[in-house]
């Protein structure tokens, strides 16, 4: 009977090793699949935050072309020579109030697409199995041993 306990031993550490892999396995598939579809989603929503900066930009040089045409116009009624001196200084103070705006818009998109994105550290849990399979092993082979 004493003789039975090395064979029964290795068979249990067989038996766990191979279940150990297979959960493995199982959770590395989900992994995978959960990496997937958190790509999906990510890709969706740099989609989504893309299309707004792109209205935004839209909207606001359809505003700053308005402004300037009205001052413009205001300008030319008012007999000033909108293209010199205040009228200049005054479309160029809109551009650049404008231009400020937009890279204001532009560091908020950037920083809700690096929010989004998932750390290239994630695990994935694929070693931490084999490890716990190798430590099973490690115990059978030292009952074995003693």
């Amino acid at each position: 009977m004493a003789q039975l306990a090395p064979v029964v031993t290795l068979a249990a550490t067989g038996a766990s090793i191979y279940a150990q892999s297979q959960e493995a396995a199982r959770q590395k598939k989900n992994a995978q699949v959960q990496q997937q579809n958190a790509q999906v989603q990510q890709d969706a929503q740099q989609q989504v935050l893309a299309a707004q900066a792109t209205q935004n930009a839209g909207e606001r040089r359809r505003s700053l072309e308005r402004s300037i045409a009205s001052a413009r116009a205001r300008l030319a009624a008012g007999g000033v020579n909108p293209d010199q001196g205040s009228g200049a200084a005054l479309a160029a103070g809109l551009r650049g109030a404008a231009q400020e705006a937009q890279a204001a818009d532009d560091a908020t998109y950037a920083a809700r697409l690096s929010a989004g994105r998932k750390s290239l550290l994630d695990q994935d849990s694929s070693l931490t199995n084999w490890v716990r399979a190798g430590q099973g092993l490690g115990r059978a082979v030292k009952s074995l041993l003693d």
